[in-house]
């Protein structure tokens, strides 16, 4: 098991929120992935502030998997590793009407589902590989999660 650490999820990263109560803001990181992660390895995207409110989101990036897919990734924080999304085998085959080329795209649910969530203290958004591709494993995932700050 390994963490690795995008450079917006860094110990020395500042990590702030800008604008009035309710405004919506914006973390997010990216990490490319030298090798093909194993399973149990932290991937640490980017932070959210003390008070944030998660309202959504999304993983992005290349099709890091090829033939057939066994990559899963979790997306979480350090209590919930999979509270935004337990999505299972990830493909990037296309998606009719969705997403038309061949690429990771999935919206951050899991605990949204049944509303925003909230964190008192900083926090770390993370994803925990829970199996390692089949082939390939490398390219850029990015983490964009959707907040404010009352």
């Amino acid at each position: 098991m390994a963490t690795l650490t995008a450079a917006r999820a860094a110990a020395n990263f500042p990590v702030t929120s800008y604008g009035g109560a309710g405004v919506l803001q914006v973390a997010y990181g990216s990490y490319t992935l030298a090798a093909n992660p194993t399973i149990a390895d932290i991937i640490q995207f980017c932070k959210v502030p003390a008070g944030a409110v998660v309202l959504g989101g999304y993983l992005r990036g290349e099709d890091i998997d090829t033939g057939t897919e066994t990559l899963d990734i979790d997306i979480g924080w350090t209590a919930d590793t999979d509270g935004f999304g337990n999505f299972g085998v990830i493909t990037g085959d296309v998606v009719t009407e969705l997403k038309p080329e061949v690429s990771i795209l999935l919206p951050l649910n899991g605990t949204l589902k049944s509303g925003p969530v909230t964190f008192t203290a900083e926090t770390t958004i993370q994803g925990t590989v829970v199996a390692a591709a089949a082939a390939g494993g490398t390219g850029v995932l990015w983490l964009t999660v959707y907040f404010v700050v009352p």
